[in-house]
């Protein structure tokens, strides 16, 4: 493991930086990387033939992002079947909110590690089949901007949320969680009359690194925007 950051990649040098794409990349890093992306492809295989749609949330700590969860069961529970995977460094806190709300949830702690890979979604999901077929299973990274960008969990869509708490030149500073994600969420939105944040700053950047990238404004505390979610979520599941 990187005594550096945590991340599970074999120990290097003190420069090692995770924005691979910007620096020379280890045969090591390779290997772990395609050997990660094969089991993401299983995963991604598995989940398609039980029928279930695998969303992958990540952020940087204090986002929203299990609040977001709640939100979400709040609103679909009844309509859809939902799983969660919850991935903390330690603690089960995010995943005993998940089942307090009755939901199937297996949690992840990493011990240190500053990401979820694919192996390790591959035995959670070995657990929480034996509470049925989902719908909808999510994944709730572990919070932080860096290291999971490389890592696919074999979802059908990576969520990125930024909070406008945390500044809107995110897209600029993290690129590759951005280039990976296919939504991003602007959370805590019924914060903006008190912080200084440009909504249409963070798309625009967003959009340069990923043209294809959708966006939702949301508050969890005031309930805006979630029911767009919503029913953006439930257009994903097939015959729903």
């Amino acid at each position: 493991m990187c005594e550096y950051c945590g991340c599970g990649i074999p120990d290097g040098p003190p420069q090692h930086n995770h924005e691979h794409e910007n620096v020379a990349v280890s045969p090591v890093y390779k290997d772990l990387l395609a050997a990660n992306d094969h089991i993401a492809q299983h995963n991604r295989e598995h989940l398609r033939r039980m029928g279930s749609f695998f969303v992958h949330l990540t952020s940087s700590p204090g986002s929203g992002k299990t609040t977001l969860l709640e939100k979400t069961v709040e609103s679909l529970k009844g309509k859809l079947s939902m799983g969660v995977i919850e991935g903390d460094v330690a603690t089960e806190n995010d995943a005993e909110r998940m089942r307090a709300m009755g939901i199937p949830t297996q949690s992840i702690v990493t011990d240190g590690a500053c990401h979820l890979d694919a192996k390790q979604v591959h035995h959670a999901l070995g657990h929480i089949a034996e509470d049925g077929k989902f719908d909808l299973l999510f994944v709730e990274n572990v919070g932080n901007l860096v290291c999971p960008a490389d890592f696919d969990l074999g979802e059908d869509q990576r969520v990125v949320l930024v909070s406008v708490t945390e500044g809107d030149d995110k897209p600029e500073k993290y690129p590759p969680i951005f280039r990976h994600a296919d939504v991003l969420v602007i959370s805590k939105t019924d914060l903006l009359p008190y912080v200084d944040f440009d909504i249409e700053k963070v798309k625009k950047h967003a959009r340069v690194i990923s043209p294809r990238i959708r966006f939702f404004e949301l508050s969890a505390k005031t309930g805006d925007g979630i029911a767009e979610w919503a029913t953006w979520l439930t257009s994903l599941v097939p015959g729903k």
